[in-house]
């Protein structure tokens, strides 16, 4: 039979929400007890006591606070790089395609600051641009045939992070980001890392606010150091 500690571990983290709720001790074990009961003496197979489940929450939730003391550090002065009106393209991939991406490179002054991101995934290629070079990026592709294009998206803001050489070799950087903007209810449009930056890809009306929670995650992370 399994255990009612094991009951409770698994329920509580099949729910992200629920799971951060405990880590940062704003859930009342009482409250969740009564809540998640029926479903703990479901696949625990037998009738328990509200006690035994406030006491496997309780040890549940003490251990997720006890991880969280060896949750990655941000340094103080991590940087946060914003840049807007970038615009987003999803093309199948092709030979033709790597072809206008090498014409595409020419287009762009990096010295001033210009974006160009290229994403390669199994079956389609990213491509996250300024909106100013939109148009010519839209022909480029448009040469390949209609319908290689899947997606395109306007008005989007990225968020670059600047982390040392550490970064690769650091287990669980991306997912204290990834974390908290979940919490924050903030929906990541797209993700691209290098060495030592991680940059985050926003629609326009989510863009402020994840500013403000990846600073948030930054200070709240020197306060405990």
């Amino acid at each position: 039979m399994v255990t009612v500690s094991a009951v409770v571990k698994k329920l509580v983290n099949d729910k992200p929400l629920l799971q951060e709720g405990l880590r940062q001790g704003i859930i009342s074990f009482a409250a969740l007890a009564e809540r998640i009961k029926p479903q703990v003496e479901l696949e625990h197979g037998a009738k328990i006591n509200d006690a035994a489940v406030m006491m496997a929450i309780r040890r549940h939730s003490e251990s997720l606070q006890a991880d969280d003391v060896k949750a990655i550090r941000f340094e103080p002065h991590t940087q946060l790089t914003l840049k807007t009106n970038l615009v987003y393209f999803s093309v199948k991939k092709s030979p033709q395609l790597f072809k206008k991406l090498e014409e595409l490179y020419k287009l762009f002054d990096y010295g001033a600051g210009d974006t160009f991101n290229i994403i390669h995934g199994n079956y389609e290629v990213s491509i996250i641009a300024n909106e100013k070079r939109e148009k010519k990026v839209a022909a480029a592709i448009s040469e390949l045939g209609a319908g290689q294009v899947t997606t395109r998206e306007r008005n989007l803001v990225s968020v670059s992070m600047s982390f040392d050489k550490d970064f690769p070799y650091t287990p669980g950087v991306i997912f204290a980001v990834t974390r908290k903007l979940y919490w924050d209810n903030i929906n990541i449009f797209e993700i691209v890392s290098a060495a030592t930056e991680l940059t985050l890809i926003f629609q326009k009306k989510d863009a402020m606010k994840a500013y403000a929670s990846l600073q948030e995650l930054i200070d709240e992370s020197g306060e405990k150091k």
